[in-house]
């Protein structure tokens, strides 16, 4: 069995990952970390878990949760996570975090976005980007893996087989994009209580959300030209689910049936991508792994949508895919 621990315990995607591991027939979770320190049971912290895992969330050190788990799934905050998991490497644990830490290549880009400098600038560009749709190969075995954030998760599915083919333009991309409540955190904050965002649809951090570079650079990666992305994002009165609609100007010549036969052949294996003829909803992806993705072309624009729920595909479900790969386990092991 391999053992197990979860650095920031108390939020949702912790939750959802406790959720598939408890399922996950190689896992034993060993250790479940706060930095709170009542070491509550886990069942009060998430209630959905009585009688089906018995462990406290405590406030360990890194090596003691290192002397206790062979791999930590980091759920900590961008900068909390990176200072911990030099410390887990260096004691020879295997680390997949969901945190900003690693994501981007550039200690620069990161400083910018996220105002503080980065604490462990040595690992950026090193690390391997978790999307197992475009990095498989280098996932498997990896020591560190840097699991996407949900928004770049869902645009980068859709755009970057379009963009390697030279299908649309990598220049002018607007990503529209919409995501249940869940994907703000557990954290209370003004703007999520019940009566400001029910009934209510919000855009937020326009021109300014933190994903916009990590999705900027993967695509540029994809494209082999730098991408102009637009990136704005929505919050909408629902628990979970994420909805992006991009806009992209289509290549000369190309039809809509074109588009989606290269997204097809590009996805014809991958087991979590569901190329669809029908506009997707994020009902048909909910409490699932999958992404579901399809092409429009509306005159000179390729409108592609992709859905996913983002509490699963979009963190912790990604999470268990990469953790399957560099296990060198079955990759639907747990999501299936």
């Amino acid at each position: 069995m391999i053992r197990v621990a979860i650095l920031g315990a108390t939020g949702y995607t912790a939750r959802e990952l406790l959720e598939l591991l408890l399922r996950h027939p190689e896992v034993e979770v060993t250790a479940l970390v706060t930095r709170q320190e009542d070491a509550p049971h886990v069942a009060d912290v998430h209630p959905t878990l009585r009688n089906r895992l018995d462990l406290r969330l405590e406030n360990l050190a890194p090596a003691e949760v290192a002397r206790r788990a062979d791999c930590v799934f980091g759920c900590l905050p961008h900068g909390a996570s990176a200072a911990v998991i030099s410390e887990l490497l260096a004691a020879d644990c295997r680390v997949i975090d969901f945190s900003a830490d690693y994501r981007l290549n550039d200690p620069q880009v990161y400083s910018k976005w996220y105002q503080v400098e980065h604490p462990d600038p040595e690992r950026l560009g090193k690390t391997v980007y978790g999307l197992p749709e475009l990095y498989r190969e280098q996932i498997r075995g990896a020591r560190l893996v840097a699991n996407p954030g949900c928004y770049p998760t869902a645009a980068i599915l859709a755009l970057a087989p379009l963009l390697k083919e030279g299908a649309i333009s990598p220049r002018g991309i607007v990503i529209d994009a919409k995501s249940g409540v869940s994907g703000a955190g557990r954290s209370p904050k003004p703007n999520l209580h019940f009566p400001e965002c029910h009934e209510n649809l919000t855009p937020y951090g326009v021109g300014t959300h933190r994903h916009t570079p990590e999705i900027d650079q993967i695509l540029s990666t994809w494209a082999q030209v730098k991408t102009e992305v637009v990136f704005t994002p929505h919050l909408i009165p629902m628990d979970r689910g994420e909805l992006v609609t991009c806009y992209a100007e289509v290549a000369a010549g190309k039809s809509q049936e074109q588009l989606l036969e290269i997204l097809r052949k590009f996805y014809q294996q991958e087991p979590f991508v569901r190329v669809v003829n029908h506009l997707p909803g994020t009902k048909d992806v909910a409490h699932t792994n999958f992404c579901d993705v399809t092409v429009r072309v509306v005159g000179s624009k390729a409108i592609v949508i992709s859905v996913i729920d983002n509490l699963i595909k979009g963190a912790s479900g990604a999470a268990v895919q990469n953790f399957n790969l560099v296990y060198g386990l079955s990759e639907t092991t747990a999501l299936l």
